[in-house]
């Protein structure tokens, strides 16, 4: 059976959707950000308390520019390497304020010139924030998208190429909170609930395994 084909890939989605729903919203751009740049190495669960908790007290830009460096990094304490993000996240609010008066682009090239902002915040941002059509690939989707057969990457960088190439464009903005919750609940890092799969059909991981 060949997994890495188009016809795979939206069935998988399709299977997806039913079981996890979809979000058509959009968030605010600027909590986005920020909640991507704590999210690094950092469990969801914590880092949605942390931004929350952050964006509470120093809800801008402009905010978390003048906030004294010891009090952002006692709120982000919890979400691990607490000083970096600090430092991160108050050098990107300057740069906003300097640059892009406050708000937060809308596109990837200018996206990426923002201190610490890789191509996976990049793309959470245009897809969450925005609705556009980008691939965010962290661990899950890096880490499903080898499991079911659709690549054979070794780093996000590596896979969001190879995702572009097998996933209709349609479909791009719902690739990662799809197998974000699907990764989270199933095809978990270690001991992945198999015999629980709702799309194990269309899997190699499970058809190379199941014996």
């Amino acid at each position: 059976m060949r997994f890495a084909d188009k016809n795979n890939v939206v069935k998988v989605v399709e299977i997806l959707k039913k079981r996890y729903g979809l979000w058509r919203g959009r968030r605010d751009p600027f909590r986005v950000l920020v909640f991507t740049v704590i999210s690094q190495r950092c469990r969801d669960e914590v880092t949605e308390v942390v931004a929350d908790a952050l964006l509470a007290k120093f809800g801008t830009p402009a905010a978390i520019a003048k906030a004294p460096a010891k009090e952002l990094e006692k709120i982000l304490h919890r979400s691990g390497f607490y000083r970096q993000k600090a430092q991160r996240l108050r050098a990107i609010s300057e740069l906003l304020l300097k640059k892009y008066r406050g708000k937060v682009p809308e596109n990837i090239e200018e996206l990426l010139t923002l201190p610490g902002v890789g191509r996976k915040t990049a793309n959470c941002v245009l897809n969450y924030a925005f609705g556009k059509s980008a691939i965010a690939v962290d661990t899950h989707v890096h880490r499903i998208s080898n499991r079911l057969g659709w690549v054979r990457t070794k780093t996000p960088h590596q896979t969001e190429q190879a995702l572009t190439e097998i996933v209709p464009r349609k479909l791009w903005v719902e690739m990662n909170g799809l197998l974000v919750d699907f990764g989270k609940e199933i095809c978990r890092p270690i001991r992945p609930r198999c015999m629980e799969c709702p799309i194990s059909n269309y899997c190699e991981f499970y058809y190379v395994n199941k014996t």
